[in-house]
């Protein structure tokens, strides 16, 4: 394999002439960086990327460390961050803690020395954990955390509202009562979207007790959860699901028991997946611009990189807005603000 010697002794520079005709640094005529770089591809010669990044102390990658790695949500968040990074040269390492604070604790050492910083979507982490865990001079960014530490930028959904503005909706849809199916037990996100529920049935629907189904965020769990609520003598009118996936799994269970959506039970769901206007019928939720959560999150990790960006504020919250659709029932030129 060529080295960097190589090249310089081929074109009759000194090794400092071919790494910054390379680099794309000034002190080389363009005459000059031609033909160094005519002959770095004649003799197929690649930069040794551990041993730049020993000089510059920067690997150029970014980690991202995420709950889980299946279904559209997290698809559509690592599409938003790699086309952030990819415009600012940086490469993406992704790893997934499968909900697990060992697993998590273990992706975080084996990222450190890779990676100049680091997105962490894990709703679970206290920052007791993550100062267990990560070296304080390793840039961070949390998505969707309570944890309010100056060690750590924050960077969340409006839940709360979102899910709020949603049971709002449906309550004034002319549905006396919503039934809700939650997400994971600790998880923030889980917890804020049934804190907005609960708190718009005693605003919009006082005297009516909230009914809460456990889930799991997953589709399984909505399948599961409609199961039950089919189950019992009176079934609810309204149901809304804490999340896209589990909506999939709701629906697919009400027809399959012969019921139509809306006509006999209304359906809504909350982060606005690709797929939910393409389901039939099409989902109304609360709509998460999914993508633009993890761009905004790799700015903000980028700021924290480079001195000449802007770093942001320490915490901030991005809105969402109810998106009405045809599976709640509701007149479609009416549109529900968050």
């Amino acid at each position: 394999m060529a080295t960097i010697k190589d090249v310089a002794r081929e074109a009759g520079v000194s090794v400092a002439s071919v790494s910054r005709a390379l680099n794309g640094h000034r002190g080389v005529t363009p005459e000059t960086t031609a033909r160094i770089r005519e002959i770095a591809a004649r003799l197929r010669y690649v930069p040794h990327v551990a041993a730049r990044s020993l000089i510059t102390r920067r690997t150029h990658t970014i980690g991202a460390l995420l709950p889980d790695l299946h279904g559209e949500f997290f698809s559509e968040l690592i599409r938003g961050i790699d086309q952030a990074a990819r415009a600012r040269g940086l490469h993406l390492l992704v790893s997934s803690s499968h909900d697990s604070s060992e697993e998590a604790a273990a992706a975080m050492r084996a990222m450190q020395g890779r990676v100049d910083g680091l997105l962490i979507l894990s709703p679970r982490m206290d920052a007791a954990f993550l100062h267990a865990n990560l070296p304080e001079q390793l840039p961070t960014v949390l998505l969707n955390s309570a944890v309010r530490d100056p060690a750590y930028r924050t960077l969340n959904i409006d839940d709360y509202a979102g899910a709020h503005a949603m049971t709002r909706h449906l309550l004034r849809t002319g549905h006396p009562q919503v039934t809700f199916i939650g997400g994971p037990a600790g998880n923030f996100d889980a917890q804020e979207r049934e804190r907005g529920y609960r708190d718009a049935m005693a605003q919009h629907a006082p005297g009516v007790t909230p009914d809460v189904v456990p889930g799991d965020f997953n589709e399984e769990s909505g399948h599961a959860a409609a199961i039950a609520l089919l189950q019992r003598e009176v079934r609810p009118r309204a149901v809304f699901a804490a999340n896209d996936m589990m909506a999939v799994g709701c629906m697919y269970a009400f027809k399959d028991a012969g019921l139509r959506i809306p006509q006999d039970i209304a359906l809504a769901g909350f982060d606005d997946i690709p797929i939910a206007r393409y389901l039939t019928p099409p989902l109304t939720t609360v709509h998460v611009r999914i993508a633009d959560l993890g761009r905004s999150a790799l700015e903000r990790l980028a700021g924290q990189l480079d001195p000449g960006e802007p770093p942001g504020d320490l915490a901030n919250t991005l809105d969402c807005e109810v998106v009405v659709r045809s599976s709640c029932g509701a007149d479609l030129t009416i549109a529900s603000p968050a």
